[in-house]
């Protein structure tokens, strides 16, 4: 469909095979990387002429993991930085970076796990920041023999809990790792699922449903959510003055990247002076989810602006978060779901997930959902991780219709407990 863009892209990952090393040009010279730098810092990370003619899921860049990302990711035999063409929420081209694991002995199996970072920093992003920190899952799918695809599905703009370009992102990453089966060699037949908690869940689940029409010709084996945000005013309103209201800074700033008018009217409200004022709320644009945790832990979020909530939460903010932050209304997914929350959630309203896989199960969804008695949002990451781990290996192992029910909605109420934690 595109052979220019198909040569280019040959010539790419030769270059990714041979290259210990990327090739990155400033000014008239090239310099090779032995660091990873800051996305904000490397030109890598920038969209190359002409990218929004390509088809979304193209690949516009590829280069091996600069540094020792290989060395230090257990169970890791190569990883490559992909950079992408994909959607933003108004439908627009706009491109993201994926990072690629390969694992020492691989299985025809590929894992997109979508990181909860959860911050409206660029450069804490996924590949940039898995230098510092790789989850357990990743290392432990990786063991599996599984391909592990990780998304900076936020996009160049930091674009936490905006949900449709982090649903496009997310499978235009898996179209791109897909589309350079043969020059990464990948194997013939992969399954591919997706697996996200907390915010990876939010870009994990607005895949699921964006799917069937933005990318028909994918087929997901599964899709593994575990404590989903069905719906971003309700944790606005629910985490508000508690430990967790930085997460509604950075969600504030991160949906309102998409729109750069109601940007510029949500910072026109913001106070000029005062404790609570526009460059304390601003700063979180520059900071990691702990940061931003800490500096507004406990903050009521709506005093920062002038005329509180009402700045906040308006028609103009609604008509937003009705097609970028609410789930449930662009499509049904087509791909087992196995979802997983803690009824005491203090981010999220169970209410909100108990809606939302309602809605879906009345559309003929094939669900399986775990409402679990014990800890809370954090907690609930550790408490599900084995069902949900070994929910995907049915799905990507083949034998899911052995083990579960393959149509309609399974809800089970359970007491899992395997942390000490009751957040």
């Amino acid at each position: 469909m595109y052979p220019l863009r198909s040569l280019l892209l040959a010539g790419l990952c030769l270059c990714a095979q041979v290259s210990a090393a990327p090739l990155v040009k400033r000014g008239s010279s090239a310099i090779t990387l032995t660091e990873p730098i800051a996305p904000r810092d490397d030109p890598w990370y920038s969209e190359p002429d002409g990218f929004e003619n390509d088809a979304p899921g193209t690949i516009l860049r590829i280069r091996k993991a600069p540094g020792n990302l290989t060395t230090i990711t257990t169970n890791c035999s190569a990883a490559y930085n992909i950079l992408y063409r994909t959607t933003n929420s108004l439908y627009k081209p706009t491109w993201a970076v994926t990072t690629l694991f390969v694992p020492k002995n691989h299985t025809d199996a590929l894992l997109s796990y979508q990181i909860p970072y959860d911050t409206a920093d660029l450069n804490a992003s996924p590949s940039y920041a898995l230098y510092s920190n790789t989850p357990t899952d990743v290392t432990a799918s990786l063991g599996k023999g599984w391909f592990v695809n990780v998304p900076d599905y936020e996009g160049p703009l930091a674009s936490f809990t905006a949900g449709v370009l982090s649903g496009h992102a997310t499978i235009d990453a898996v179209r791109a790792v897909l589309s350079a089966k043969e020059c990464l060699k990948l194997p013939d037949g992969l399954k591919y699922a997706l697996w996200g908690y907390s915010g990876g869940a939010l870009a994990s689940e607005w895949a699921a449903e964006l799917q069937v029409q933005y990318a028909p010709e994918l087929t997901f084996s599964g899709v593994a959510l575990g404590g989903l945000t069905p719906n971003i005013t309700s944790v606005l309103t629910t985490i508000n003055n508690k430990l967790m209201a930085g997460l509604a800074v950075s969600s504030i700033i991160g949906t309102c990247n998409q729109y750069p008018e109601i940007m510029a009217m949500l910072e026109s409200k913001l106070k000029p002076t005062g404790d609570l004022n526009s460059t304390s709320f601003l700063a979180a644009q520059n900071m990691t989810l702990t940061e931003t945790l800490v500096a507004f832990a406990g903050k009521n979020i709506s005093a920062f602006f002038v005329d509180g909530e009402m700045d906040i939460l308006n028609p103009i903010t609604d008509k937003l978060i009705s097609k970028d932050g609410i789930m449930g209304y662009h499509g049904v997914p087509q791909a087992p779901i196995f979802a997983y929350k803690a009824v005491e959630d203090e981010v999220s309203p169970i209410a909100d997930t108990d809606k939302l896989v309602t809605s879906y199960c009345a559309m003929g969804a094939n669900i399986l959902y775990q409402r679990n008695s014990i800890g809370g949002h954090s907690a609930e990451q550790t408490n599900g991780r084995a069902a949900a781990s070994a929910w995907l290996d049915s799905v990507l192992g083949g034998t899911y219709s052995k083990t579960y029910n393959t149509t309609g909605c399974t809800i089970q109420d359970v007491a899992l407990n395997v942390t000490s934690s009751p957040y």
